[in-house]
């Protein structure tokens, strides 16, 4: 029996994770990309990976298993490196920050509250370390490029073909499977995964499967090499900051509307609020600014399933994909090649958006 030939849209890490699992279980696998490994929201992203922030207990249990998956994938594919470093979080009320701590420590999460003086020890660099914040031992961040190459890399070890710089303009159904419309040409495949981000939409859109977004721009600044300044994720009011290698990288947000028109300008801003909070950082300069989409559905929780009335077609959009795509990656593997249902994904299958 041949093995199952299944196209995988999107080369950011979702969709390289997704890759990687479905190649070292023996699939046919094609990657395909309209431009370069994690070109698009993969590399604008704070790249965090955590299990906190707002989430009800299943959310949070697929969340804190993925970050478990990754220390497996580090096991597997010595090019993938996370940093464990740990996050320190006072952007609550001091009534929140109690409540995060308790909530999260209960559910088994590593997460307590610290006062000024271990803050103090925890992060030195820190000008004025606040009177309390939440200390989550476990978290981690990666470069989201580098992880991305590194999926891709083992990937194709596995024998999966990527072609990148070559978008996929359409997709129709046929009575074995689906036919991919591509700048280079069509490609027939029995299953075809949509890990394209917002770009996902569109695609869906032409099937006729509903998948309503809504995106919301971010904001990174990355500075130019410096010593180490930083020694976890910090997310205080207003300044959200990591240490990724030798660059301090700042993330902001913007509520839903729209990034700022001088990004430069607001890069520059950034870098001097870390000059008020960081010890040393007044040597940081500005090295590039970037501003993306956040691929977030409409309800905020990922999509992960088989679409509706279209055999073959296999959804994976998210905006927690950093910290899913582990996870997201085994398990639909598992999905799609051992026709298993996965109980930790029933909340978020692509049917909710049916429309009668």
């Amino acid at each position: 029996m041949s093995a199952p030939r299944i196209a995988v849209i999107g080369a950011g890490i979702l969709g390289a994770s997704i890759a990687y699992h479905l190649a070292r279980r023996g699939a046919d696998v094609t990657v395909l990309d309209r431009g370069q490994p994690a070109g698009e929201a993969t590399e604008k992203s704070f790249a965090w990976v955590n299990a906190t922030y707002g989430n009800e207990p299943p959310y949070f249990a697929l969340r804190f298993l993925s970050m478990q998956e990754y220390r497996r994938l580090e096991r597997e594919i010595d090019a993938l490196e996370v940093d464990w470093q740990g996050c320190l979080i006072w952007d609550l009320g001091d009534h929140e920050l109690e409540d995060f701590a308790s909530r999260y420590s209960a559910w088994g999460y590593d997460v307590r509250l610290v006062e000024r003086a271990e803050i103090a020890v925890l992060e030195p660099g820190l000008l004025a370390a606040p009177p309390r914040a939440a200390y989550a031992a476990d978290d981690g961040t990666i470069d989201p490029r580098a992880v991305t190459r590194a999926l891709l890399g083992a990937a194709a070890g596995q024998g999966a073909e990527i072609r990148l710089d070559d978008e996929v303009q359409d997709i129709s159904t046929r009575p074995e499977g689906l036919r991919l419309a591509t700048a280079a040409g069509s490609l027939d495949v029995d299953c075809c995964v949509l890990a394209a981000g917002i770009a996902s939409s569109g695609l869906c859109a032409r099937l006729g499967v509903a998948l309503p977004m809504r995106p919301t721009p971010g904001l990174l600044v990355h500075s130019k090499p410096s010593v180490r300044l930083l020694h976890h994720v910090i997310e205080a009011p207003g300044l959200h900051m990591q240490q990724r290698g030798p660059r301090i990288v700042v993330g902001e947000s913007f509520g839903g509307g729209p990034a700022p028109n001088d990004v430069e300008a607001e890069g520059l801003r950034l870098i001097e609020r870390v000059n008020q909070h960081v010890r040393g950082a007044e040597a940081l300069e500005l090295e590039r600014v970037t501003t993306g989409q956040r691929p977030i559905p409409e309800d905020g929780r990922p999509v992960v399933g088989f679409a509706p009335d279209v055999p073959g077609l296999y959804l994976a959009t998210m905006h927690s994909g950093i910290t899913l795509a582990p996870a997201v990656g085994r398990f639909a593997t598992m999905e799609i090649l051992d026709g298993a249902r996965v109980e930790l994904l029933a909340p978020y299958r692509p049917e909710r958006f049916a429309t009668s």
